[in-house]
């Protein structure tokens, strides 16, 4: 076995461990939302794009789905709490039902997107999300190069996460890059996101390789950046540790919304 798959494997395991022992205190994680959540008319709209477990059960067919009776994963709880969900597999317009319809824009009126570890943007999604950003929208893109959760999903099978994230060419765009240390130790490592602590696992690390194209400032120990990108704002992140992790994201997942907030504050 690959150092790094036994690393991650004993991390996995301690990790597990770690999220059994407080179960019954993660409020957060077993659907109790804590006194203070927004009320579903304060909280503001989140697009959501993610090959994670993050909004849908992993595995869940269109049986599941259609039943309405699938337990939401934990990170939704998590999400729901400060922002209302839509999640969208699109983010370039798709023409309308009918020929004499407007095209239907997936990004029209939203100010807040975030895509974590998405399969693959298309050209089109690549400029429409440019165009979006520029225009004044708030980005959370979160890039993982190798994921540490489990996923009980063969190799190959469309709802397994992407296992290492595909570097859409935006990122290029926006004047930055995306490189993986393979030789660092599998560990956990805190670091800030602007007041927000958090933790990295096997994190990528961001390069600003052309500083004229955003005004980007590299964060969390070079494994975030942030941009001034047109009107509007980019955080990319380089770990998806703390989506993935319950043991990670704090008792009641406090330490994933902290994240989510410094991200769009």
């Amino acid at each position: 076995m690959h150092p790094h798959h036994r690393g991650i494997a004993l991390l996995v395991s301690v990790l597990m461990a770690l999220a059994g022992c407080g179960a019954t205190s993660q409020a957060g994680h077993d659907g109790a939302a804590p006194a203070d959540s927004a009320s579903p008319g304060d909280r503001p709209p989140l697009a959501l794009m993610t090959s994670l477990p993050l909004y849908w059960p992993q595995g869940a067919g269109i049986a599941d789905l259609a039943a309405a009776d699938a337990p939401a994963p934990w990170q939704r709880k998590v999400l729901e709490r400060d922002h209302a969900i839509y999640p969208l597999d699109t983010l370039s317009p798709a023409p309308a039902l009918s020929p004499d319809a407007p095209e239907v824009d997936p990004l029209a009126g939203l100010a807040r997107l975030a895509v974590i570890q998405p399969r693959g943007l298309s050209p089109a999604d690549n400029v429409a999300l440019d165009a979006w950003v520029r225009e004044g929208g708030r980005l959370l893109l979160v890039l993982d190069p190798a994921l540490t959760g489990e996923y009980d999903l063969p190799l190959g099978d469309p709802r397994r996460p992407v296992d290492s994230a595909l570097i859409p060419p935006v990122v290029a765009r926006w004047g930055m890059a995306i490189r993986f240390d393979d030789a660092q130790e599998v560990a956990v490592r805190n670091e800030r996101l602007g007041t927000a602590a958090f933790p990295l696992v096997l994190a990528g690390q961001v390069t600003i390789v052309d500083p004229a194209a955003g005004q980007c400032t590299l964060v969390a120990g070079g494994a975030a950046a942030r941009c001034a990108v047109g009107q509007g704002r980019v955080t990319l992140l380089a770990d998806a540790a703390v989506f993935e992790h319950p043991a990670l994201a704090g008792e009641e997942g406090e330490i994933l919304a902290a994240l989510l907030a410094a991200a769009f504050e």
